[in-house]
């Protein structure tokens, strides 16, 4: 009776042991990372369940965008999730009738010009208007399901760029794509492309 007891104090804590490292896992992830300085612990640890939700990852890259914050701030961040490394931060635009210079109104309508919340699938990659493109698939039920049919695609756009914000105090909007500075374009598709997630927050 007595090993019993011994065993099962010793199983308890093992898991208790578990636990607490898998929380300090996580916060060492998002402060070493340096997400600590761009996203509020919330939004991070929002994202980070959201994103462990998803099964069949090809990568672990998890994209946030805090569509909390204003367009004339850094609101797409790039993490490692393995190495627990942000890889990139930058701006990204909303859609034409999710706010002006803030978002505030989100849909997943057709012709609705707005920006989608969610859990986002990367896809593919293709040559459009503005140039090298990364298709997305939405995940997430009544909000961004319709991301292949309304064609909401990542792509760079001269309105998402700091010159627009110098002279306009934002960044321009889109029809509902999250839009990066043009000149970034290439090389934030080439980290996220091919199955990383993608969670938008707002």
């Amino acid at each position: 009776m007595r090993m019993g007891w011994m065993i099962t104090g010793i199983v308890l804590a093992l898991c208790s042991w578990q636990a607490s490292a898998k929380a300090l896992s996580d916060s060492a992830l998002y402060y070493e990372s340096g997400m600590s300085r761009v996203v509020s612990s919330a939004v991070f640890a929002e994202a980070l369940a959201n994103y462990r939700k998803v099964q069949d990852q090809h990568r672990p890259v998890l994209t946030i965008i805090d569509y909390s914050k204003p367009s004339n701030q850094k609101r797409l961040f790039i993490l490692d999730v393995q190495h627990g490394q942000l890889l990139f931060s930058t701006w990204v635009s909303h859609g034409r009738n999710s706010g002006d210079e803030r978002a505030y109104a989100f849909s997943d309508q057709p012709n609705s010009l707005q920006s989608s919340l969610g859990l986002y699938r990367t896809g593919e990659t293709y040559l459009g208007k503005y140039g090298y493109s990364l298709r997305l698939d939405g995940l997430t039920p009544g909000k961004n399901l319709n991301a292949r049919r309304r064609d909401i695609v990542l792509h760079g756009a001269p309105y998402a760029s700091p010159d627009h914000i110098r002279r306009f105090g934002k960044l321009g909007r889109s029809w509902g794509c999250p839009a990066v500075p043009l000149e970034q374009a290439n090389r934030i598709i080439e980290l996220i492309k091919g199955g990383s997630i993608i969670y938008a927050h707002g």
